[in-house]
């Protein structure tokens, strides 16, 4: 057989924390084990009927079936572009500075491209999201990993990271709400991070897939709050609303740098519209770096099928109602296994954004998540995701994904608490 030779840049892609729990999830079916899997955050939840509605009228129409280029997007990077302007109140311009893509997974992973010359760092938070640290090994970049810990709020010291490796970074990548934490960051720290990328001459990265997933003290989707003089006042954001959420618990990134210096958020539909099968994202940000991932995604695909493009228009212009709806699932969801944890005597606190648990391992797992998660689904077929597979820093921790209903999730805590302990 002839001997292939493969890139370097393979090796660091060989393991990946969804594709390990997938071959443990396979072997527990074998054994007769019925699964409860909450090791993937891929939504339950139906799309809207006017979304379906919109690609299955496109389905009829053959204008639709051929290749789609850039100019043809149009429709839809004006939606995104209003969409993020009523929720943010900053203007954007869909010629220049909106981009689609196929999920913001797309965007983590092929940005580097345009970014990093082989051997450059990327400054990458950990635990984080697999898609980001790939990005950049596909690269042929670094990666030098931000510790996310508990006492500091799972958000990055910017001020630990060595000199000399800030001397070779080219970009810097966040994430909040934060997966898999479930951790949110305020708008100063956005504003910090913005100084430092300026300060370095980094590229700013904010990954932003749980922009709606975020609850409030009433359970309000959207819930912000705003000053007039001395008098606070609150009320419900959403895409109606004339209000922008400028102090929404999840601010943008580009609140922080309103210019777009040095910035780029990736946006998916994924969560906010229950549309991660379809493969919908978009970027926005400065537009340079809209330009150069242009320039990558035109040497590796066209886009997504137009009728796509038409449901993802009638998700950010249409009504609204089923984001709310939505997060006030995923808020349901979060009480019911958090109280279910804490009456098997598993304390872990209580997230304020994302549909995902990050709960601290008791002894004797405390320090092989792996392991743990490995012989839980064994065990009890549940299926959990092991802090480690994350990055360094998750060890310790395991992320449960809020993906079925409060009745079968509290089973789900039943099987394991004779296991936990």
């Amino acid at each position: 057989m002839t001997n292939i030779h493969f890139a370097k840049r393979l090796q660091p892609l060989k393991s990946n924390v969804f594709a390990d729990m997938d071959r443990a999830k396979a072997i527990a079916l074998a054994a007769g084990r019925e699964i409860i899997d909450l090791s993937l955050g891929s939504s339950d939840l139906p799309a809207e009927v006017h979304v379906i509605e919109a690609i299955a009228q496109s389905l009829h129409d053959r204008s639709t079936h051929g290749y789609l280029l850039f100019n043809g997007t149009q429709g839809f990077r004006e939606a995104a572009a209003n969409w993020y302007e009523q929720k943010f109140g900053i203007k954007v311009d869909p010629q220049t500075e909106v981009l689609p893509l196929i999920g913001s997974q797309e965007g983590t992973a092929h940005l580097p491209l345009a970014i990093l010359n082989p051997g450059d760092f990327a400054l990458l938070l950990d635990p984080g999201y697999p898609s980001h640290a790939g990005g950049v090994y596909l690269a042929s970049g670094q990666i030098y990993p931000m510790p996310l810990l508990a006492e500091n709020g799972f958000l990055p010291v910017f001020a630990d990271i060595p000199a000399p490796v800030l001397a070779q970074s080219r970009m810097m990548v966040l994430s909040y709400p934060h997966n898999p934490t479930a951790a949110i960051a305020p708008l100063s720290f956005f504003q910090e991070a913005v100084a430092f990328c300026q300060k370095h001459n980094l590229v700013l990265v904010h990954d932003f897939p749980y922009v709606d997933l975020v609850f409030g003290e009433s359970g309000d989707w959207g819930l912000g709050t705003g000053r007039q003089g001395d008098k606070e006042t609150r009320g419900i954001i959403n895409f109606q609303s004339p209000i922008p959420n400028t102090q929404s618990l999840v601010p943008s990134i580009l609140q922080a740098d309103p210019e777009k210096s040095v910035s780029i958020e990736f946006f998916t539909l994924s969560k906010s519209y229950n549309m991660g099968g379809f493969r919908i994202g978009y970027a926005i940000g400065n537009a340079q770096l809209i330009n150069a991932l242009r320039q990558v995604k035109a040497a590796v695909d066209f886009n997504q099928y137009r009728g796509i493009l038409n449901g993802a228009i009638a998700a950010l212009t249409g009504p609204q109602a089923g984001v709310k709806s939505a997060v006030t699932t995923f808020q349901r969801r979060r009480d019911a296994f958090i109280n279910a944890l804490h009456r098997i005597g598993w304390n872990v606190p209580t997230p304020q954004a994302t549909m995902y648990i990050w709960a601290k391992l008791p002894s004797p797992w405390s320090e092989n998540s792996v392991e743990f998660c490995t012989q839980l689904v064994k065990q009890t077929g549940v299926a959990v995701s092991p802090g480690a597979g994350f990055g360094k820093s998750g060890e310790g921790y395991v992320r449960f994904a809020l993906v079925h209903e409060p009745p079968l999730l509290e089973i789900a805590v039943e099987r394991m608490a004779e296991f936990v302990h």
